[in-house]
């Protein structure tokens, strides 16, 4: 299925209507009839764009996060890409912060670890062009569940820091 302006469009806007609910509300308290009726859609639509509310709040993330690495392919590094997506968190704090308190089945933090792993695996076999070993793969493992930890702590005000000293 082609992914059209107004399917992104329509995206976006049950994004930011289930950020209006979760202005009230924690995540796991938030229904389908709530963002729906928050973005003036039928459910209907919802769930012809995504599976449940994690679903939507993980493609939320991976919006944010596939555009901070993309632009290291347009010369920026890893650490300028974390510093854009820190910068983006910390923009939209509530949201993060209502998601990254969820630890239901589909949540964030499971997402965040699968896209970021998968990220930095595809970084190291391209960069030394063979797969990676189980060993620097469980290295790389701890890293990322490391890093998220770290992330989320960040999030829900428990360690101060500036986006620049989290990258």
């Amino acid at each position: 299925m082609a992914i059209t302006k107004s399917t992104e469009r329509t995206k976006y806007e049950l994004a930011d209507a289930m950020k209006r609910c979760m202005k009230t509300a924690p995540v796991e308290k938030i229904t389908v009839k709530e963002i729906v009726e928050a973005c003036g859609v039928t459910r209907q639509t919802f769930y012809r764009n995504f599976q449940d509310k994690y679903d939507l709040i993980n493609w939320y993330f991976d919006k944010i996060l596939l555009e901070s690495f993309e632009h290291m392919g347009e010369g920026k590094s890893v650490y300028e890409s974390l510093v854009n997506k820190f910068t983006y968190i910390q923009e939209e704090k509530l949201f993060f912060k209502a998601a990254f308190k969820n630890d239901d089945q589909n949540c964030l933090r499971d997402h965040d670890f699968q896209l970021i792993t998968a990220f930095y695996t595809d970084q190291i076999e391209s960069r030394t062009g063979k797969k990676i070993s189980p060993h620097l793969q469980f290295q790389l493992e701890m890293y990322c569940q490391g890093s998220i930890f770290m992330t989320v702590q960040w999030v829900l005000g428990y360690r101060k820091c500036t986006p620049e000293e989290l990258a």
